[in-house]
């Protein structure tokens, strides 16, 4: 096979940055303290299916692979589409107009991959029907539980989730999306817990059990009776990145402490949201006995 020219090899990397700019989720900390939340709630038969389905170097923690979907994204360049939602510059989310990739096939989107990733889950333990690399289904579906939480992946086409909105964050250069994925979290981190994850982990804990116990319950609740409930989280986002994400932000716009106290209570919630609701999943796939009542196990 002849080596690609290098007007291809160029036009090849293009198209891999380009996919890798849109791809970009919560950054790192926020994957791990999605999953580290999950962790906490996950009934014994759960987190012993995800253990024996965890690879090696995860060392038993769902927590150490929830960024690999990023990781792997030039490698797996066709799941670009599978980390966000686009809608046409609306404040709402409909599946059948928005789930789709750039050549129109539906279901490419981050609700359609939660959907599709847990349909393959629920093919464990039943070798006559599962064909599926599980290790990686799980992999997949913990990040885009995620990922459908940071409000600005289910967001306006035209900027692409706010990636063409260039903004200042304090003194720093960065794009809307990025001050989501990134900025945010790593200034509370900064501000508020010593730069450490572990501490923000248990203070987002903390207020599952205090200031948020009385949401909880409505966080499980979905329109429907899907396993995932994925469109409801997606019908949340858009309308937190209409309401907070992109409310008052134009371009060049330095985004401070106005910006920041009010926003961030909203991306401390989703990382908690998400980690529930990643838990909730996964206890419907994996422990069959409690798959009506669905109770959450906080350890």
């Amino acid at each position: 096979m002849a080596a690609p020219r290098p007007q291809q090899q160029l036009l090849l990397l293009l198209v891999l940055l380009l996919a890798a700019r849109r791809a970009e989720a919560w950054g790192k900390e926020g994957h791990i303290m999605t999953c580290k939340i999950a962790e906490r709630y996950l009934s014994e038969d759960a987190a012993a299916a995800v253990r024996e389905l965890l690879p090696a170097s995860a060392g038993g923690e769902l927590s150490t692979m929830c960024p690999w979907a990023d990781e792997v994204r030039f490698r797996y360049h066709w799941a670009s589409p599978l980390h966000y939602a686009n809608t046409p510059g609306l404040c709402s989310f409909n599946s059948t107009r928005d789930c789709h990739n750039s050549n129109g096939v539906q279901g490419m989107c981050v609700i359609g991959a939660i959907n599709n990733y847990t349909d393959q889950l629920l093919t464990y333990k039943d070798s006559t029907k599962s064909s599926y690399n599980l290790t990686e289904s799980l992999m997949f579906l913990a990040h885009f539980v995620g990922d459908v939480h940071q409000p600005l992946h289910v967001a306006f086409e035209e900027d692409e989730g706010g990636n063409t909105i260039n903004v200042h964050w304090y003194k720093a250069k960065a794009n809307l999306h990025h001050v989501w994925d990134v900025s945010i979290i790593d200034t509370v981190m900064k501000n508020l817990y010593n730069k450490d994850l572990d501490t923000m982990v248990e203070a987002l804990h903390m207020n599952m059990t205090n200031g948020w116990s009385d949401d909880i319950s409505q966080w499980k609740n979905c329109t429907n009776t899907q396993t995932t409930c994925a469109n409801d989280y997606a019908v949340e986002s858009v309308g937190l990145a209409c309401n907070y994400a992109y409310k008052d932000v134009e371009e060049d716009i330095t985004l401070g402490d106005e910006y920041y106290f009010s926003r961030y209570p909203v991306v401390e919630k989703r990382l908690a949201q998400g980690g529930i609701r990643l838990a909730l999943i996964l206890n419907r796939i994996f422990d069959k006995k409690k798959v009506d009542t669905m109770p959450l196990y906080a350890q």
